[in-house]
C-alpha cells in the first residue's frame, strides 16, 4: 500500500466511522426486531475505497463495522462486517479492469445483500426478518451505489493523477 492509498483509506475510514455516529437518527431507518437499519450513504466510503485496492477496502470495511457496533450493536455490526467481504472482492474485480459501476452492481450487490440477510439468523432473527434485510439491503445498496458513482465520476479527473489501481488512466 502506497502513501496515496493509505491517506485515501484514512479519510474513507474516518467517513465510515462518522456516518453512523453523525447520521444516527437523522438519515437512518431502524427496525430493531429484525436487526435491520439503513443509514443513507453508509456504504459510500466502502464503495469508493475499492478503487484504491483490496487492502484499503478491507480497512474501510472494518471502520464501518466499528461505527455500527458503537451505534446500533452487534446485529447491525455483523451486517456491517459484510462490507469487508464485498469491498475486498469488488476491489479485486475493479483492479482487474471491471468498471466501478459494473462491479458495484454485479459483484458487490449479491456479496452484500445475501450475507447481510444470512448473518442476522444466528442472532435469532426469523426468516421473514432475514428477507426484510435482503430486500432492504438491496434497495439501500442500489441507492448508495448511485451516490458513489456520482461522486466517483465527479472526482475521476483528479483521481487519475493519483495512479490508484482501480482508476483507468486513459
Amino acid at each position: 500500500m502506497n502513501s496515496i492509498q493509505l491517506a485515501l483509506g484514512g479519510v474513507l475510514t474516518a467517513l465510515a466511522l462518522a456516518i453512523p455516529l453523525v447520521f444516527r437518527g437523522v438519515l437512518q431507518f431502524v427496525v430493531p426486531a429484525v436487526g435491520y437499519s439503513a443509514t443513507l450513504a453508509s456504504h459510500v466510503p466502502v464503495m469508493l475505497s475499492v478503487i484504491a485496492g483490496p487492502g484499503v477496502a478491507a480497512i474501510v470495511g472494518v471502520g464501518s463495522t466499528i461505527g455500527f457496533f458503537a451505534t446500533l450493536g452487534p446485529v447491525v455490526a455483523a451486517r456491517a462486517a459484510t462490507h469487508i467481504l464485498f469491498g475486498v472482492v469488488t476491489a479485486v474485480a475493479v483492479t482487474k479492469g471491471m468498471s466501478l459501476a459494473k462491479a458495484l452492481f454485479l459483484v458487490a450487490l449479491p456479496l452484500h445483500a445475501i450475507p447481510e440477510a444470512l448473518v442476522v439468523l444466528p442472532f435469532g432473527v426469523p426468516p421473514l426478518g432475514a428477507l426484510i434485510n435482503l430486500v432492504g439491503g438491496t434497495v439501500h445498496h442500489v441507492m448508495d451505489s448511485v451516490i458513489s458513482l456520482v461522486i466517483f465520476r465527479a472526482a475521476r479527473p483528479a483521481l487519475r493523477s493519483l495512479k490508484l489501481p482501480g482508476v483507468r488512466h486513459n
